[in-house]
Order: C-alpha cells, then sequence, then structure tokens
C-alpha cells in the first residue's frame, strides 16, 4: 500500500510537513507501544492504511454533514470547526484529522492517564496547535459546561453500541452540528436499533457514508446524526450505564 497513492484516491494531497508528522506520529506510537498497550496493530503499512488513512476518512462524509443545518462544505473543508474526540484512545481519528486540517479545533478525550501523557507527548513532538488531550470520562466531561453542547462535530471510533457511543457523544455537540459513528462494515440493523436512543438525546440520522479503505476488501461506514434539539440534562448517565443499559 503507497500512503500517497492512497490518500489521492480520496483527493487527499499531503505536504512534506504532514508527511513527516505521521512519520513522526508512527515512530512515537511504535516506540510508546513497547511500554502500554496503545495497539495490536504496529506494521507501518498496517497503521498508516487502518489508524492514519481510516481516522482521515471523515472527509469523505462532508457531502453527508452539508445536509447538517448548522455546517456546510467550504466550513469543512477550510477546518472551521471545533471536533471532539471521545474514547480516542491512541489519537484515532482525532490527530490524524488535526494533521490533514491544521485550522480545526480539536479535543481529544479519554479515560485512561497514561495515555493522555501519551497523547500530549504527540502533540508536543508534531508541534501541533489548537488541540488539547483531556484526562475523563464521557459521563463526566458531557455534564461539564465547558464542553457539553460546545463542538461542531463529536466523533468517536470507540467499539461500542450506536446507542450507547450516542449517549456518550451527543452531549457534546452544538444544535446544528453532528456527531459522526467511526464503524466497521455494515451497520443498518445498529442503527435501527439505536434509532429512539437518538431521539431521546436530541438527535436525527442524516445518513451513512459507505467506503473501502484504498486497494482493499475492508468496508467501513460513518454514521452521520445531526444534533436537532439540546439533550436532556439527565443524559449521559452515571458511569458505565450507557454501554452496559443502552436506551432503547
Amino acid at each position: 500500500m503507497n500512503f500517497t497513492k492512497a490518500c489521492k484516491e480520496w483527493n487527499i494531497t499531503l505536504s512534506d510537513e504532514q508527511n513527516k508528522q505521521f512519520e513522526d506520529y508512527f515512530h512515537l506510537l511504535v516506540e510508546w507501544n513497547e511500554k502500554m498497550n496503545l495497539t495490536a496493530i504496529t506494521d507501518q503499512e498496517e497503521v498508516y492504511l487502518k489508524h492514519f488513512l481510516d481516522s482521515m476518512s471523515l472527509i469523505l462524509a462532508f457531502d453527508e454533514l452539508e445536509k447538517v443545518h448548522g455546517l456546510n462544505k467550504e466550513k469543512l473543508q477550510k477546518g472551521e470547526f471545533s471536533l471532539i474526540d471521545v474514547g480516542t484512545g491512541a489519537g484515532f481519528p482525532g490527530i490524524p484529522l488535526k494533521i490533514l486540517i491544521p485550522q480545526s479545533k480539536i479535543v481529544l478525550m479519554d479515560s485512561l492517564q497514561k495515555r493522555v501523557t501519551f497523547l500530549e507527548e504527540v502533540i508536543r513532538k508534531l508541534d501541533l496547535n489548537n488541540i488539547e488531550a483531556v484526562h475523563a470520562r464521557a459521563e463526566d466531561l458531557g455534564k461539564d459546561s465547558n464542553y457539553r453542547e460546545q463542538f461542531d462535530l463529536s466523533v468517536s471510533r470507540a467499539v461500542a453500541n450506536l446507542a450507547g457511543l450516542s449517549e456518550y457523544c451527543l452531549p457534546f455537540v452544538k444544535v446544528g452540528g453532528a456527531f459522526v459513528s467511526y464503524k466497521s462494515g455494515k451497520a443498518k440493523e445498529e442503527l435501527l436499533a439505536a434509532k429512539n436512543a437518538i431521539f431521546l438525546l436530541g438527535g436525527s440520522t442524516v445518513g451513512e457514508k459507505e467506503f473501502f479503505l484504498p486497494g482493499t476488501d475492508m468496508s467501513r461506514n460513518l454514521i452521520v446524526i445531526e444534533k436537532k434539539q439540546p439533550t436532556a440534562k439527565k443524559y449521559p448517565r452515571k458511569a458505565g450505564l450507557p454501554t452496559k443499559s443502552p436506551l432503547t
């Protein structure tokens, strides 16, 4: 897999500086992965494909996001948006998106302090601006007025059911913004099961963007949910409940 060629399939052209940032990010990821569990994928080609490119796939959903009341394609392409990455782990998709769209304002949120320490090192080494890593649980940060309903976009690649993810992510989104859930493969059944939960949280499904990672048969799906109404104050519920007992 040639990274430059794969990027061109999605009309992405990276500068030398951006390529260097991805290279440095990869080396930091592998180095830190030896002392803490960040990723099971350490082969360079696989990291670039399954982490970096997959994270950048948000740009493929810009047509769907343009249907959201408070967003437009020009604003998105120029990076004139704020984004929170919920459960970011090793920084996916937030850091690749920040490298790709430097003008964006990004918050990386994770519940594990040692991962946040890693993210802070990445931010420093890559000389990224207008980005911060926050140690918190979504259930708590989602109630904090400094973060609640403050973002144009909330994104997550976390492995959880869509109803639970919506309860974690929609409280961060402004009315007129959107939550984008990264999913592997088709997600129609999951979307159907989460329909009422999304409604209860003030959201409405706009659409899906299905695609394959370049040069592979690996299917992916971006689910776009618009924030139509403020989220009721009782959401998100206390720690663990959104996952253990999803809204129905």
